[in-house]
């Protein structure tokens, strides 16, 4: 058996040679490999696309009185932003890392529904492509915000809302497709002897994200349907003059809307399990808990939406039941922090760019987290209610969490799936210019929100403007230094860097992979028997 990593490209078929034949192959593959690679240069193109959009709307921001952009499209720009980061960038290289991964954790030859799976992600192009026609029409662009809330989305919505809709609908179908597709591989395709308590935490997160998917996604196309309804055929499920009831659809959004936050974390949640135990030599501590703490998580989340009503009008006893609820998601969050400490701690450690990411998501999601409780806590949310407080909160849960988890699940795993290792150095630079600007954009937010200064408008007052300035700066720090990410991608992918081992970081660093990460080298034509 070869001990090159690139083994692990080895498809079942021979590549086909011209034009035609390369895109034939993209086009039809059912290798568990090739669609991960298509779903995380997706995800790649559509993070550059919304960052440009945050930059717009940062570049709007930086003095009180801009005309860079009119107000109307200052709008478009938040609601396009917000989509397309949540449904085209985090979602997609979530399950990218899936389908790339899973089936090499588990000992299986591919995902158990591989057509399905091709299927799964020439959807989303077609949706995306959808959701940005919408700028090139002759009204607006979807102009509401992303959680496009009614009536301001059904009654007043431009004529372009309905292919936002339909945009959405094919997101969702996407999603649900590829959960199902996960679930079948992790139960009906693990090796002899992988027991569910053996898989790695990846896989564990994955397979807890797929009943998340399946649970939500359905409630979110309900609510888009019913909002084209309610603007083509005559029905009042959100209009309150014909019987219906606009906080309806703040219930049936954020019953989506909060386990979707999950199903974004979880899988990074995976990733930094995998990371943190490679680079500190060490089994992760408190395995079963952390699963524990994973399904824990889960449950938890369908039962705290209506902490983003709390001045909806709710009543109290229920703002009360989601304010105690919403605090008790810390408790397991709490477990696998410290569980994390704890693997690190007296670890033989090592500073490679994964194990960077992995520590500056330990320190920036947890400060997300107590944010989050601070917004939990009802009397006090009436404060922060929709100023930019919120957009701190949630930006430092999602981009330290989420998009860091990503950036360190590639650094770790692309060395293994191209055969050469990225280059150290500017991976190195990449990190600490991405998270010095992280800082240096959000952090200032949380001041600007407690002094009162609204989310999601084009221009405010002039006592906001210092914070406005160092925040725009530091977003565009920000996403000008995602270019060495990208150089640094390709330049792998085409070779560039040093070949490596199969054993990937043993090899180049004297590092040992441990149980129960990461993954064997290769896909199983005959699955090995997993001992102890």
């Amino acid at each position: 058996m070869s001990t090159a990593v690139n083994d692990v490209h080895e498809h079942e078929h021979e590549h086909p040679e011209g034009f035609w034949g390369v895109l034939g192959r993209w086009l039809f593959t059912t290798n568990h490999k090739d669609i991960g690679t298509l779903y995380l240069w997706l995800s790649f193109i559509m993070f550059f696309v919304g960052g440009a959009m945050a930059l717009v709307i940062r570049a709007e921001l930086f003095q009180p009185g801009a005309r860079i952009v009119s107000p109307e499209f200052f709008n478009q720009m938040t609601t396009l932003h917000g989509l397309i980061m949540v449904f085209g960038v985090v979602m997609p290289a979530m399950v990218g890392l899936a389908n790339w991964q899973i089936p090499m954790m588990i000992g299986a030859p591919d995902m158990a529904l591989p057509r399905l799976n091709n299927w799964s992600f020439w959807i989303l192009p077609f949706a995306f492509s959808l959701l940005m026609s919408t700028f090139f029409m002759s009204g607006p662009a979807p102009d509401f915000g992303w959680t496009f809330y009614a009536p301001l989305s059904t009654t007043y919505g431009p004529k372009s809302t309905d292919f936002m809709i339909f945009s959405i609908h094919l997101m969702g179908l996407s999603s649900i497709m590829g959960a199902i597709n996960v679930i079948a591989t992790i139960f009906n395709m693990r090796a002899p002897g992988m027991t569910l308590m053996k898989m790695p935490i990846f896989v564990w997160s994955w397979l807890v994200t797929a009943f998340l998917l399946l649970g939500v996604m359905p409630v979110l196309a309900g609510a888009v349907t019913m909002m084209l309804a309610d603007r083509h055929f005559g029905t009042s499920f959100f209009n309150a003059a014909g019987g219906g009831d606009p906080i309806l659809f703040q219930h049936v959004f954020w019953f989506f809307g909060h386990p979707e936050v999950y199903i974004l974390i979880m899988p990074a949640f995976g990733v930094i399990s995998e990371v943190v135990s490679t680079f500190s030599r060490k089994k992760i501590f408190g395995y079963r808990f952390m699963i524990y703490a994973i399904v824990a998580i889960a449950l938890l989340s369908f039962i705290v939406w209506a902490h983003h009503m709390f001045t909806a009008g709710i009543p109290l006893v229920t703002e009360l039941f989601f304010m105690y609820a919403t605090m008790l998601v810390a408790v397991p969050t709490g477990v696998k922090v410290f569980n994390w400490v704890a693997t690190i701690f007296k670890g033989s450690i090592s500073f490679e760019a994964p194990m960077l990411f992995a520590i500056a998501f330990l320190f920036l999601f947890t400060m997300g987290g107590f944010s989050g409780l601070m917004l939990s806590i009802v009397p006090a949310d009436y404060q922060y209610q929709d100023t930019y407080f919120v957009v701190a909160h949630f930006h430092y849960v999602l981009i330290p969490g989420s998009i860091f988890a990503i950036m360190a699940a590639i650094y770790y795993w692309l060395p293994k799936w191209t055969g050469h290792m990225y280059n150290e150095t500017m991976a190195k630079w990449h990190f600490w210019l991405t998270v010095i600007s992280i800082n240096i954009t959000f952090f200032p937010m949380h001041f600007l929100g407690l002094a009162g200064m609204p989310r999601r408008i084009p221009d405010y007052a002039l006592q906001f403007t210092d914070f406005n300035r160092i925040a725009t700066i530091g977003a565009f720090i920000f996403g000008f230094s995602q270019l060495l990410f990208l150089i640094n991608v390709v330049r792998t992918v085409r070779g560039h860097g040093p070949r490596v081992g199969a054993k990937v970081w043993e090899g180049a660093h004297g590092l040992e992979w441990t149980l129960p990460s990461p993954p064997p080298y290769h896909s199983f034509t005959v699955p090995p028997e997993i001992k102890n």
